[in-house]
């Protein structure tokens, strides 16, 4: 389990055959969870300030591509402070983002997203992106936006998306059990 608080933005040192190795300075041993871009990876290697991960072709299905820089978030630990809400790092769908606009002292961004991402989003209910916890502020038929701060447009990869950018997208998950338990037959659907 996640927060979608990012610990840090990481470089890309290669992704071949299946095999992502990724530079950075969270610490992790292997057979650990880590949140790359949202999508939660089991670590298979540690070597010299870098992480190596088997992504399977299941994942490559679901998620975007990984771009050369990448947001990182270990598995949240007991004890941990819960700073964003509940993620786990299972990627429901790749939203595109439709507009990028300036707002106060950080951006409006407006996302489009599938019916099956876009059924469980309330205004101020959680949503992630590229694996940061965010708030929904408005929703349409097609899309919803997010209000980001100029810390997360710092700290996070978020700050430079542009129009036509793809994002991973996973909806809250209390959102989908509430739903399974209000209709029993809805089977993941």
């Amino acid at each position: 389990m996640f927060t979608g608080i990012i610990r840090e933005r990481a470089d890309i040192a290669s992704f071949d055959c299946g095999r992502l190795v990724v530079e950075t300075s969270v610490q992790a041993d292997v057979g650990d969870s880590v949140a790359v871009d949202g999508v939660c990876l089991t670590v298979v290697g540690v070597h010299d300030g870098a992480l190596a991960f088997d992504v399977v072709p299941e994942t490559l299905a679901r998620a975007k591509s990984f771009g050369a820089e990448v947001n990182v978030e270990p598995a949240l630990r007991v004890g941990d402070p819960l700073g964003g809400h509940h993620v786990q790092g299972h990627v429901d769908a790749v939203g595109r983002i439709r507009s990028v606009e300036p707002e106060s002292a950080g951006r409006r961004v407006w996302i489009e997203a599938p019916p099956e991402v876009l059924r469980y989003c309330v205004e101020k209910g959680s949503v992630t992106i590229d694996g940061v916890s965010l708030t929904v502020a408005a929703l349409d038929e097609r899309a919803f936006a997010v209000a980001l701060v100029p810390h997360t447009l710092e700290v996070t990869t978020l700050g430079a998306l542009a129009v036509g950018d793809e994002v991973n997208l996973e909806a809250d998950v209390l959102a989908k059990y509430v739903e399974r338990l209000i209709r029993p037959d809805t089977m993941g659907s």
